[in-house]
């Protein structure tokens, strides 16, 4: 019956993606990125088949997340279920994870909104707080951005970007523009008006001008103490084994569809290898991504250098090349 509904869909191409996301500019877009073997995945399609039946200006798009991975990998969806919020055709905030009542809470605040700041007030502000400190606290140097690393979309960010890169700090970053109840509650959490913004071990050290005093007066290694050991201990690990596999779980027990198939592949073809779970290690898992500037998970790496995810482990096993290549022969 909720198959028929004209504002709950499936979308099974970035072509079919795209057009939705146009035809429907003018009003709220949901997209649960899912997996059709995961339980959760199902329940919260029926979260969404009843919220579609209470707020038909919003459209819900259903999408398998590993059937159309150009989507998957541009919004960087590594887990499921994860939801997208779109508004005239940009992402205007995200939830990962099946949570009913804090996907009904956005889709009834973005829905009746202009957007996302007009929203922030409806947020108990214990509870935006609390995920302010979580952010904060994601890894031990976080830069709150417009833009990413590979992408900054101002100046600032740019240069920011630069002296970090120069002095070999290891960071997070989180783009401000993905998401406006962040952007605007963290100038309020930590008083501090404009970004970019760097925080230390969950404490703000500032924005572009005393990260540029901080480089003149030469404090800035002693500001990010965390930074080398950080790198090390990742040189460690990523040299554990010659055959290192960061994923989500482990050899026994696959903790998203992604880790699941590249373990099947590595088992298939008889090299020796270790795995590494990032689900157990925050400071691992934002500083890898950093580390070797890949994004995503799960993360190959044969005697100590990036392989890829799981797309280039399959294009390798297609062209008979994996196994040379694991046993680090190519």
């Amino acid at each position: 019956m909720s198959g028929s509904m004209a504002n709950l869909t499936d979308a099974t191409s970035l072509k079919q993606f795209e057009e939705l996301l146009k035809n429907n500019s003018k009003s709220l877009t949901v997209v649960h990125f899912l997996a059709p073997w995961a339980p959760q995945c199902s329940q919260m399609n029926d979260v969404m088949a009843e919220l579609a039946k209470e707020h038909k200006h919003t459209m819900f798009v259903k999408l398998e997340a590993e059937a159309v991975p150009e989507v998957s990998e541009k919004y960087e969806i590594t887990s499921v279920p994860t939801f997208l919020f779109f508004k005239g055709g940009e992402k205007i905030d995200r939830l990962d994870g099946a949570h009913a009542p804090e996907l009904t809470n956005k889709v009834q605040r973005l829905g009746s909104s202009g957007g996302g700041a007009a929203g922030v007030g409806d947020v108990p502000k214990e509870d935006l707080n609390e995920r302010l400190k979580k952010l904060i606290n994601a890894a031990p140097c976080m830069l709150f951005m417009k833009g990413s690393p590979q992408e900054p979309r101002c100046g600032f960010s740019r240069q920011i970007i630069q002296i970090l890169k120069d002095h070999n700090v290891q960071y997070s970053s989180f783009d401000i523009l993905s998401d406006e109840e962040v952007r605007q509650g963290l100038k309020v959490f930590s008083n501090w008006p404009t970004y970019p913004q760097v925080y230390a071990k969950g404490d703000l050290i500032g924005g572009l001008d005393i990260m540029k005093e901080l480089v003149e007066s030469g404090e800035l290694e002693n500001t990010f103490p965390k930074t080398v050991s950080l790198e090390n201990r990742l040189k460690s690990l990523i040299n554990k084994s010659p055959v290192m596999l960061f994923m989500k779980g482990n050899k026994e027990t696959a903790k998203c569809g992604f880790s699941r198939q590249i373990l099947e592949i590595m088992n298939s073809s008889g090299v020796e290898y270790n795995t590494f779970d990032i689900l157990e290690d925050e400071e691992v898992r934002q500083g890898l991504k950093t580390y070797s500037n890949w994004p995503t998970f799960p993360q190959l790496y044969v005697k100590g250098d990036l392989i890829g995810g799981l797309d280039i482990v399959k294009e390798l096993k297609e062209n008979g090349e994996l196994v040379s290549v694991l046993k680090g022969e190519n």
